[in-house]
C-alpha cells in the first residue's frame, strides 16, 4: 500500500512516514499544497493524508482541485481546526475522514487501517480486459481460458496496467509501483519485464492487448 503525506510540518511529516512505514506501508511527503497536487495527480496512492492549511494550496482547496480532476483516492484530513464547520467543509471538498491535531499514533494507525480495508472493498477480485482476467486474491491470470504462468513481478506489472486498464502508464511510475524504484532512463527493466509480459499475454494470441505508446509508456487495453 502507498501513501502520501502532504505535511508542512516537517516534524510531523516525520513522525507520520516514520510510523507508518514500520508498519509496512510506502511513505511519500509532499511539503506543501501545491507539491502535493502535483504528486497525487501524478502518480498512484491507495491513501492521502492531508494538511488543512498549508502555503500554496491550502487542504481544502488541494481536496476540490482532485476531486474536480477525477482523482478519487482516499483522503484522510489532518488540523488543528475542530470547528463543525470546518469538519463539515472538510468533507464537502471530498475527504473520506477527519483527525484533529495534536492526534496519537495509534489513533492515525487506525484510522489509515479503516480507511484502506474500505478501499480494497471498493476493487473486485476479478478485473477483465478483453479474454483476459486477473484473480487479484489468488494472485492468477488467465487468457481465453488458459492460465498465465507469471512470475510474482510480472503479476505485478499486469495487475498495474489492469487496474488502470486504458490509461497510459509511465515508465517511471510502473517502476515506482512495481519495483519501488526511481527511474533510471539509461535503465531496461521496466522494458525488459513488458518483452517477457508480452510474451505470455499476447503472444499466442492474435490481438495484442499491451500497447507501447512511444514517449509515453504502456497501457492495456483491447482495441477489437
Amino acid at each position: 500500500m502507498k501513501i502520501l503525506v502532504i505535511e508542512d510540518e516537517q516534524k510531523t511529516a516525520a513522525f507520520i512516514q516514520k510510523g507508518l512505514s514500520e508498519q509496512g506501508y510506502v511513505v511519500d511527503v509532499a511539503v506543501d499544497g501545491a507539491a502535493g497536487l502535483e504528486m497525487a495527480l501524478g502518480q498512484f496512492y491507495d491513501l492521502l493524508i492531508i494538511d488543512v492549511m498549508m502555503p500554496k494550496i491550502d487542504g481544502w482547496t488541494l481536496m476540490e482541485r482532485l476531486r474536480a480532476s477525477s482523482c478519487h483516492t482516499l483522503a484522510l484530513f489532518l488540523t488543528a481546526r475542530d470547528s463543525l464547520s470546518d469538519r463539515v467543509r472538510g468533507l464537502e471538498a471530498g475527504a473520506d475522514a477527519y483527525l484533529v491535531k495534536p492526534f496519537a499514533f495509534t489513533e492515525l494507525l487506525a484510522h489509515v487501517r479503516s480507511l484502506l480495508r474500505r478501499s480494497s472493498q471498493r476493487v473486485s477480485d476479478s478485473i477483465r480486459v478483453g479474454d483476459l482476467e486477473l484473480d487479484l486474491s489468488r494472485h492468477q491470470a488467465t487468457r481465453a481460458g488458459k492460465r498465465l504462468d507469471l512470475t510474482p513481478k510480472e503479476f505485478a506489472l499486469l495487475s498495474l496496467l489492469a487496474r488502470r486498464s486504458g490509461d497510459v502508464i509511465s515508465r517511471t511510475l510502473i517502476a515506482d509501483q512495481v519495483w519501488n524504484i526511481n527511474f533510471d532512463s539509461e535503465t531496461n527493466v521496466v522494458d525488459v519485464h513488458i518483452a517477457r509480459l508480452r510474451a505470455k499475454v499476447d503472444g499466442p494470441y492474435g490481438n495484442r492487448l499491451i500497447h507501447t505508446v512511444r514517449g509515453l509508456g504502456y497501457v492495456l487495453r483491447d482495441e477489437l
